[in-house]
């Protein structure tokens, strides 16, 4: 977000600090040392930082490139997927503080996105499953003939639908079950119709509602959606 007149302030998620808001003076100005571009959404970045141990606003003193998308700003679908997994990952990655495992899991979730031949439709799901592990609500595997239901609520799958409306049909607990064998690079094996493949959307945001407290309104799926089935 803009900060005075040539400055902003921007969320930056580190290996070493987790996540930080840092100030990068100029940015906005004819005369930049830093480049605005280097500041987009997704953007995979190295840096020179002025770090506070504790929380608050820190100052940014180099800033480049670590990785230059070569087709997902240009591929509309690719775009669509990143702005989701970014807003997904801003919304629910919150602590200031290192997991390495973390980053390289989202460093090399975006590089994959951008540098994949094979289609993405899947991939946003299989980013949801795996980015889960992360915050600790990864569903369980145990699907099975005798349990064909996965109840959001309780992130289990079971016998029958649940009391409560917080559960996925029986069609899409399986594929719940098969994307969960899959990974980024294979998740584009798994044959869905549109339609699951919105339910399934939707069932996984709701998942991710219940198991994250106050996690803020998720946008960018509608427009996922609507280039995915385009």
């Amino acid at each position: 977000m803009k900060y005075s007149e040539t400055s902003i302030i921007a969320d930056i998620y580190t290996e070493e600090r987790g996540m930080r808001s840092y100030i990068i003076s100029g940015v906005r100005s004819s005369k930049a040392k830093i480049k605005a571009s280097l500041l987009q959404i997704m953007s995979l970045v190295e840096m020179v930082a002025y770090d506070r141990q504790e929380k608050g606003l820190n100052r940014v003193r180099e800033l480049r490139a670590a990785y230059v998308f070569q087709s997902l700003p240009f591929d509309v679908r690719k775009s669509a997927v990143g702005l989701f997994m970014a807003e997904l990952a801003r919304k629910t990655v919150r602590e200031p503080e290192e997991n390495k495992r973390l980053f390289d899991f989202l460093f090399r979730s975006f590089r994959f996105l951008d540098e994949t031949k094979a289609p993405v439709a899947n991939l946003h799901l299989r980013f949801l499953l795996e980015l889960s592990s992360f915050l600790g609500f990864m569903p369980s595997e145990e699907w099975s003939d005798a349990t064909p239901i996965f109840d959001l609520q309780e992130g289990v799958f079971v016998p029958s639908p649940p009391s409560h409306i917080y559960h996925l049909a029986e069609a899409e607990s399986l594929l719940l079950h098969q994307l969960l064998d899959k990974s980024l690079e294979t998740c584009h094996e798994l044959i869905m119709q549109r339609q699951q493949r919105k339910s399934l959307l939707l069932g996984l945001i709701d998942y991710y509602r219940l198991h994250i407290e106050n996690l803020p309104e998720i946008h960018a799926h509608v427009v996922l959606q609507e280039v995915l089935e385009g």
